[in-house]
């Protein structure tokens, strides 16, 4: 019987790989030129910190890192897909764009399994079983929900006027948003808030800073395709905007139609999606401020996520 080879993705400061070669073929062959494939990659899950909460759970988030150049990777929940203790299985992504993200889901262990680990195993296409622990016991990746400095805090994210908000990784996760069928176009609705404070005399606080909502493809069987709301207008690219996308090939692209830019701070964001075939879909929405000096894409601060159930019939 073939045996699965399981690997451990084992994170310090990043994902480290160690290759044993025999010293005979240490020097390679010489070569003109050698190209690194930027396809059919492994996408590596990636414990990204836990946060301490008031009643001795522990929320612990989760991203993942897909090399391949612009490849989508689809790896459906089940045995190439799954989490371990099975209580806390079901909502890791099934669907990984090309590139790094961070805190794409959370697990919260409770009080009296502080001590223990929760593991998510992935495997993309015929590759290795790799799997990766989540704890809540190292400071090394403890984090924090305090204010930034200039006073950054988790936007505040709802999907219906005085419904139940949510906040940080574990956000919200909303009732089903009704049936809609493939090919048709139906219009996304969320609402966010920064409630942070700052100082009013600093210049750079002196305008509202935007809060964006990225509406990403989080479960489902086939295509989400989002286009731009009536009510969205064309977004302006800052040139200087590093946070805008956490890629440095990507960063002067202008922000796509599933992203919008609540100017003001707060409001409604709306965009259009188009479902390519049946089945039970899960969106995630992040909500971020990361346009705010003391906040980032890689401060595992400032967003929120919540997330859309769809069902989409024939």
């Amino acid at each position: 019987m073939k045996q699965t080879r399981l690997v451990v993705v084992n994170l310090v400061l990043g994902l480290l790989v160690a290759v044993v070669i025999p010293a005979h073929a240490q020097q390679p062959p010489p070569r003109l030129l050698t190209l690194h494939s930027t396809s059919g990659l492994a996408t590596i899950p990636v414990m990204e910190g836990w946060y301490p909460n008031e009643d001795g759970s522990v929320t612990i988030t989760f991203g993942f890192s897909n090399r391949n150049e612009d490849d989508v990777v689809t790896v459906p929940l089940g045995v190439n897909n799954f989490i371990e203790p099975t209580r806390f299985n079901g909502m890791q992504p099934t669907h990984f764009d090309a590139g790094r993200h961070v805190g794409v889901f959370s697990v919260t262990l409770p009080a009296e399994m502080r001590g223990e680990s929760v593991w998510w195993h992935l495997r993309t296409g015929n590759g290795d079983l790799l799997k990766v622990p989540g704890r809540g016991l190292s400071a090394a990746y403890e984090l924090d929900r305090r204010p930034r400095p200039q006073g950054s805090v988790q936007p505040e994210a709802w999907f219906e006027e005085g419904g139940e908000k949510g906040t940080g990784p574990e956000g919200l996760i909303a009732d089903r948003q009704g049936t809609v069928s493939v090919g048709t176009e139906v219009t996304l609705t969320a609402h966010a808030n920064d409630p942070s404070v700052r100082d009013p005399t600093d210049p750079r606080f002196a305008e509202p800073l935007a809060v964006r909502l990225h509406w990403f493809k989080h479960q489902g069987p086939g295509n989400v395709v989002f286009t731009r709301h009536a009510s969205t207008p064309e977004p302006v690219v800052d040139e200087d905007d590093d946070n805008n996308n956490n890629q440095r090939r990507r960063r002067r692209r202008p922000p796509g139609p599933e992203v919008v830019s609540l100017t003001t701070g707060n409001g409604t964001g709306n965009v259009i999606a188009t479902f390519s075939e049946p089945g039970e879909y899960l969106l995630r929405i992040l909500v971020e401020n990361w346009s705010a000096p003391d906040s980032s894409a890689g401060n595992q601060c400032c967003w929120t996520n919540i997330y859309q159930r769809v069902t989409v019939e024939p």
